[in-house]
């Protein structure tokens, strides 16, 4: 399965769009493009295996596989970028302004849901990020 986010770059953050088999799907909010900078920088546009993963502060949330040059990229709940990411994807069920949005938990509730059933079926799931 793929999801396909295609984003639009800012200075003060990167605001993007989900699509599923052609489908809108929902929002991104992500950091500017600062080169890739850990933790001050979105990740590079590309091709990435998405995996299902836990953590105690973000409960079931998605992890992406083979960024160059970052670890730990998660796809999380957040609605602000510039205050609760550090170079993760957080989904938006609505834009309120460069990388801000809201009602993040119920879309990544949503793309968790669609994810796992893909995962049951031993689908790959793969994100692809490109620009508008």
């Amino acid at each position: 399965m793929e999801i396909l986010l295609v984003r639009n770059y800012f200075k003060e953050g990167t605001n993007g769009a989900l699509f599923i088999k052609n489908t809108f799907f929902g929002f991104t909010i992500e950091l500017p493009w600062i080169d890739n900078i850990k933790n001050k920088s979105c990740i590079p546009e590309g091709r990435y295996v998405l995996k299902a993963r836990f953590s105690k502060k973000f409960k079931h949330h998605l992890i992406l596989e083979d960024v160059a040059n970052r670890s730990l990229i998660l796809i999380h709940p957040a609605n602000k970028a510039k205050v609760e990411l550090k170079g993760c994807i957080a989904p938006v069920s609505y834009l309120t302004g460069i990388g801000k949005g809201l009602y993040s938990k119920p879309l990544l509730e949503k793309l968790l849901s669609i994810c796992h059933q893909a995962f049951e079926r031993k689908e790959i799931v793969q994100l692809l990020i490109t620009s508008s």
